[in-house]
């Protein structure tokens, strides 16, 4: 039989919850709660390793983390300003995330070796030198962020530089090898601006008929007080940095350095900085800055571009002027940009979209076309043997990948990729890197052919494998495949000519969690590299299995049912659909399916698969496809998530597993949507699970999701998709949830806060629960835990009992049902 496992109770730091069974509100319960040991003990696990490979795959680094952060590490404070999450203290963005000790591990002679680190040691990054003879790690200490650098034979570390600033990027990053590195500091005797409880100057906005579609964001600037602030933590010096004697060089004077990149000779610096006015509707990321090259000593040679405020970008489009402004990566110093030729904007007709250009050193001569583009640019890059380079493009009506082999000889291009972006049966892995003399990363090229990995989709499962193709013609080679029967993934190339290969490879099954291989061609069997144990041995009794189904207008579904441990065939069980809508063009791609029941079942975060270890049956990643126009798609959204979440029950129902009327549905951000979306249109359920959602979506007036109208050019669309306007329709148990602090572009908290108040004054069943300190995903393991507690325990009071003992609520007349 299947057990039941009751809740515990934690008394720390409480979380908010308003509950509503159309009577009387409870406005708080006290201290988190728990779910059955057996799932604490589960996500409690130590996760196994992170495996980082040295460039020459020599080496590589085990990395360990714990499983979660605790409750006091996410509240800690920080400062929210133009956009961003800022821990004041390390002034570097807020990150909750740290590696607690690294490893170096030789593969060739097995040994192991430690770095020697400080004790506690919290590592915020870590990042091997080109040439993979230095690591660099970055600390997060007492006295702000401090940059070690490791031998990775002897785990000899030496602090290198102190008071690091990361708040607009990288703290810092390797020229050339490696044989020094630049760095981004706190400027000296910098005077922190007054605080002042007393107003300044008053909050001005101004718009002088400019058009301004605004995405909603989270911690802008607000006053003239939180710029200063702003500008003040997010100065930086830059500098030079000796790895062998540590001496510093400053470079240049203090400024808002956005991207730092110097050439691949060292001899110039391409800098972005940030610059007044800012902006109390936008993030840093769109605030005016101009592109410049520096001379190595801070000199300015060349100004690339100013670029303004990003306020009059049209939706989903570019600025104008130059854009993703680098250096060539197989020359000393050459520029390279992609500039827009529709002034960024995607409905605008026109025969070209982008050019690439390039300009050398010393920039005296006028940039040079690289490529023309029907469709938006999508990257560039170049090859390690020629001087020929791949550049892709998109087009967004369709959908649609290209990527074109271009020459610097003028020659041709010739069409190396033509694809829909959706179809992952088509898809033809990625290339694969290296790299160059200059320290570089560019596109691994032997004789005209390059290396490709890929996931290996098709109808029968995913195959991953690494392939040879040969370019302009596309013909291809396998060199290496996962096994049937195992999910095997390529990790890092040691060795390929054109008559071996040698690689490392991850491989686990259903019962066998990753462990690392390295495969020799000719010889008989891989080489175990690591021998992780298995953190949830009792996961591995979980029966896993592809689902497939057809919609009632024919699109094919599919999902992985997964049953619990101790299952008894012909049991039927409650049942857990969760889901997250994706847009598609047709139905063929929208049908795909990508999942495999090869893989060890894993638990992590605040997981739906939990309810396996309380008796549910789940549909994982149940296909909800919107398949349409890009333009109109949304008009029959709710008709198709009404229609794929039927199908997804009911084939639950024929295989045997299920009830249907013990189901829920749920789903996190968009997928709580979908799910508050099918309480209101349907009676599929009897209860809903909805994270960190967004339910009235003229709180997102300039589009949400791939939507690309206006809720003033679609109105009647806009309040259709708002689930808060049909709050009097959802007669079904819903479960909200969401992090006091999200910070995800839409889902502010407002929105859960806003449909529990619909529902309770329309006489629903509902329950918020606003966990504090939480961002739009949940990290502290009080909020992780309490989040499983709350999902189980609200389906065992509305989804588990007869029906006849449930609440009952009439939907309105109006309301469409699916059953």
């Amino acid at each position: 039989m299947i057990a039941r496992m009751a809740t515990q109770r934690s008394s720390a730091f409480p979380c908010l919850v308003l509950f509503t069974l159309a009577g009387p509100l409870l406005a708080q319960e006290a201290g988190y709660r728990l779910p059955a040991k057996a799932i604490v003990d589960v996500l409690d696990a130590a996760p196994t390793p992170g495996v980082d490979f040295a460039p020459d795959g020599s080496k590589y680094l085990l990395v360990e983390r714990p499983a979660m952060p605790s409750i006091a590490e996410v509240a800690a404070p920080w400062e929210g300003l133009a956009g961003m999450r800022i821990d004041s203290s390390l002034r570097a963005r807020r990150s909750l995330s740290f590696a607690t000790a690294i490893s170096v591990v030789d593969h060739t002679s097995g040994t192991t070796t430690p770095v020697q680190l400080p004790e506690g040691a919290r590592i915020a990054q870590w990042q091997w030198s080109p040439n993979g003879g230095r690591l660099a790690l970055l600390l997060a200490e007492e006295q702000g962020l401090a940059l070690f650098l490791a031998d990775p034979t002897s785990g000899a570390s030496q602090q290198v530089a102190v008071g690091l600033n990361g708040v607009l990027g990288a703290p810092f990053g390797f020229v050339g090898a490696g044989q020094r590195l630049w760095v981004r500091l706190v400027p000296k005797d910098q005077e922190a601006p007054k605080a002042s409880k007393v107003p300044t100057a008053p909050a001005v906005q101004e718009t002088l008929r400019s058009t301004a579609p605004l995405r909603t964001f989270q911690d802008l600037l607000s006053d003239p007080a939180s710029e200063d602030r702003f500008e003040y933590l997010a100065t930086s010096q830059l500098a030079w940095l000796d790895p062998e004697s540590g001496a510093l060089e400053p470079l240049g004077a203090p400024g808002l350095f956005g991207s730092v990149n110097p050439s691949p000779d060292g001899q110039y610096v391409l800098v972005e900085r940030m610059q007044r006015p800012f902006s109390y509707v936008l993030p840093a990321g769109a605030f005016p800055r101009s592109i410049a090259v520096w001379d190595s000593s801070g000199k300015e040679v060349l100004e690339v571009a100013r670029m303004p405020l990003g306020d009059n970008i049209p939706m989903q489009g570019v600025p104008t002027g130059p854009r993703s402004v680098t250096w060539r990566a197989t020359a000393p110093a050459t520029l390279v940009w992609v500039e827009a030729q529709d002034g960024g904007d995607p409905a605008k007709p026109a025969p070209l979209r982008d050019i690439w250009y390039a300009r050398a050193a010393p920039f005296q001569q006028p940039a040079v076309e690289l490529a023309k583009l029907e469709h938006r640019a999508r990257g560039l890059q170049w090859l390690s043997e020629s001087e020929r380079f791949l550049v892709g493009e998109y087009d967004r009506d369709r959908r649609w990948t290209r990527l074109w082999l271009g020459s610097l000889d003028g020659t041709a291009p010739v069409l190396v990729e033509d694809r829909s972006q959706n179809d992952r049966y088509g898809d033809p892995g990625s290339l694969l890197t290296e790299r160059n003399e200059f320290g570089e990363s560019v596109v691994r090229e032997r004789d005209g052919t390059v290396l490709r990995a890929g996931p290996g989709h098709s109808p029968e499962g995913p195959r991953p494998f690494l392939a040879r193709e040969a370019l302009g013609t596309g013909e291809r080679t396998v060199l290496w495949q996962s096994r049937e029967g195992r999910y095997e993934s390529f990790a890092e190339l040691l060795h390929e000519d054109t008559n071996s290969v040698s690689l490392v490879f991850t491989s686990e099954s259903a019962t066998e969690p990753a462990n690392y291989w390295k495969y020799q061609s000719g010889s008989e069997a891989p080489i175990a590299l690591t021998q992780f144990e298995d953190p949830t041995p009792e996961l591995r009794g979980i029966t896993q299995e592809i689902l497939r189904y057809e919609r009632a207008d024919g699109v094919p579904l599919s999902g992985t049912l997964y049953l619990p441990a101790d299952y008894e065939p012909g049991t039927r069980l409650p049942l857990v659909v969760w889901a997250y809508p994706r847009e598609f063009n047709d139905p063929s791609t929208a049908g795909q399916v990508t999942a495999t029941t090869d893989r060890a079942v894993r638990m992590r975060g605040p997981t739906h698969l939990a309810f396996l270890l309380a008796g549910y049956a789940v549909l994982d990643n149940a296909t909800m496809p919107v398949v349409g126009d890009p333009e109109t798609m949304n008009e029959t959204f709710i008709e198709q998530i009404v229609a794929s979440a039927q199908a997804a029950v009911d084939a639950c129902v024929a295989r045997g597993v299920a009830d249907a009327d013990h189901a829920v549905v749920g789903g996190h951000s968009y997928g709580a949507f979908m799910t508050a979306h099918l309480l209101a249109h349907s009676d599929i359920f009897r209860a809903g699970l909805a994270r960190s959602g967004a339910y009235n979506r003229s709180l997102t007036p300039f589009g949400f999701q791939s939507e690309r109208r206006t809720l003033w050019e679609a109105p009647e669309s806009y309040i259709k998709l708002s689930p808060f306007f049909s709050a009097h329709r959802i007669n079904e148990p819903l479960l909200l949830i969401h992090g006091e602090m999200d910070s995800n572009s839409g889902t502010f908290p407002m929105q859960s806060e806003r449909l529990y108040a619909a529902v309770k004054g329309n006489g629903g069943t509902a329950r918020l629960v606003m966990l504090p300190a939480e961002d739009h995903g949940y990290q502290a393991r009080e909020s992780v835990l309490h989040t499983v507690a709350e999902m189980i325990d609200w389906c065992e009071r509305f989804v588990r009992p007869a029906p006849a003992a449930l609440p009952t609520q009439a939907r309105p007349a109006e309301a469409s049902s699916a059953r």
